[in-house]
């Protein structure tokens, strides 16, 4: 029992000494070689958006256009998450169910063009991923171990 008791209070010891050395470590970012841009297309119909006459329709399919190229946007960088389920019964198919979803946050996309093609309005997007990356720096500062000495 007494060598028992010794050990642990040796122990606790030797880690309560080791806080007397203090540490400097040298942290180095690093960067991708090269950044991709990523472009996307949203498209929605004027003719069927609610509204009182044309121009809120219009209105409304240049918000649904650009929506959808977020989505798309969006698909591109964190992908989508599919789930199927399907009934049988009687070896025949009973139900069968297909669903798509898309999460994620979007930031420093910039809209190229927005324009209508007969009754559909389209918005173009683009993501530099250069500018993301530079958002990311800023806000997150990832580091990685370059060096440490114990003094």
């Amino acid at each position: 029992m007494r060598i028992l008791l010794f050990l642990a209070v040796f122990c606790l010891g030797l880690t309560g000494c080791s806080s007397i050395f203090d540490k400097h470590v040298q942290y180095s970012y690093t960067e991708p070689d090269e950044y991709p841009i990523l472009k996307a297309v949203g498209y929605a119909p004027i003719s069927l958006q609610p509204g009182a006459n044309e121009s809120q329709k219009q209105l409304m399919a240049i918000k649904a256009s650009k929506l959808e190229a977020y989505r798309e946007l969006t698909e591109q960088v964190y992908g989508q998450k599919v789930s199927a389920q399907t009934s049988v019964a009687g070896s025949i198919a009973q139900n069968d169910v297909l669903e798509s979803k898309v999460k994620g946050l979007i930031r420093g996309a910039q809209i190229i063009k927005t324009y209508a093609v007969g009754d559909t309005y389209a918005t173009e997007l683009q993501l530099d991923m250069k500018r993301v990356h530079d958002l990311y720096i800023t806000e997150v500062k990832p580091r990685e171990i370059k060096k440490v000495t114990y003094y």
